[in-house]
């Protein structure tokens, strides 16, 4: 830079023109506009997997509405994951999303190195610095719900769940799911296993296989797989953050959803704000924020099961039952 000239960050940039449109919104008209936040993302796996899915879609509403530029790498390995970092990093990326179970102690390192960007990411882990905020997918409230839904729904009393990695982000699903059937259906028991893959549709297919010849009449579908073998088997399956009911009609009999619009509108209030900080934005992904809901068919559930939920859901939301969070890894039960 010259001496005797200077030159605005373009986060101190917005946050002025910000100011300025509000001084013009009072009494003169038509609001001046900011540019749209820079936002970029990196994902492991394809956006059409349906955890990074849920990102997917909230960040293009956000850019749908005008609020951020939004560009995104998909099936960056780990391996990789730093240096796309840092290549979102130094072009200027007000907001970097992204998730980084594999690669945390990289991660943190490149939001340390800029601490000017804002960081939001998919973590098991808690927040760091000033600018790496965490999320989660906390929907084990829907999953109790559609556990329940569940527990009703067998007839063999077994239940299949085929997961990618036990991590906490998944342990607490099936373990909230089995609670929730548990809750109707004390005789139930359940045959639990992980692919160690977030997305191996055929792998995740041939476990669900294997549970359904040993009784399972019901499946967990944490994985893409699950829902196909179900289908091919004809015995119901319970669908994991969106729902595939279209996809796989006379088969799903209910879904765990999560929205994660709260969690990112959230994240891009802060930095339009200029007061972005780190912070854990688990809560956002509870069913009081709007991060989680439940869908079910009750054409394929016992008479009185969506009454039944509806009211289990009607005392979470009323701060009357709290859904346990139980991290550790479940195991089968059979």
């Amino acid at each position: 830079m010259k001496s005797g000239t200077f030159s605005l960050s373009r986060r101190a940039l917005l946050s002025a023109m910000a100011a300025a449109a509000a001084v013009v919104s009072f009494g003169f008209g038509t609001p001046a506009q900011a540019d749209p936040l820079k936002v970029s993302a990196i994902y492991t796996v394809p956006v059409e997997q349906q955890w990074v899915s849920r990102i997917h879609k909230a960040l293009n509403a956000a850019k749908e509405r005008g609020d951020i530029s939004y560009e995104f790498s998909e099936n960056v390995a780990n391996t990789d994951y730093e240096r796309v970092m840092r290549e979102y990093a130094e072009n200027e990326s007000d907001l970097i999303v992204g998730e980084v179970f594999g690669v945390e102690r990289a991660a943190r390192k490149v939001a340390a190195d800029y601490p000017k960007t804002a960081f939001l990411m998919g973590s098991s882990f808690a927040p760091d610095g000033d600018n790496f905020s965490v999320f989660d997918n906390f929907i084990h409230e829907p999953s109790y719900l559609v556990g329940m839904a569940a527990g009703a729904a067998t007839k063999s009393n077994k239940i299949g769940m085929v997961g990618g990695f036990a991590i906490p982000e998944v342990n607490r699903l099936m373990h909230a799911f089995m609670e929730g059937a548990k809750s109707v259906n004390p005789d139930v028991e359940f045959m639990v296993t992980f692919i160690n893959s977030w997305y191996d549709p055929p792998k995740a297919k041939e476990a669900s296989f294997a549970m359904i010849d040993k009784g399972a009449d019901v499946m967990y579908a944490e994985r893409f797989g699950v829902s196909d073998a179900a289908k091919e088997r004809g015995i119901l399956a319970v669908g994991n953050v969106i729902d595939t009911a279209a996809d796989y009609p006379g088969t799903i009999l209910g879904s765990a959803l999560w929205h994660m619009e709260a969690t990112i509108d959230h994240a891009i209030e802060a930095v339009k704000a200029g007061n972005f900080k780190a912070e854990d934005y688990g809560k956002f992904s509870y069913m009081e924020f709007g991060g989680g809901s439940v869908v079910l068919d009750a054409s394929l559930l016992p008479e009185g099961t969506v009454a039944k939920v509806e009211a289990k859901q009607a005392e979470i939301l009323g701060g009357k039952f709290t859904v346990t969070v139980n991290d550790e890894e479940p195991k089968s039960s059979m």
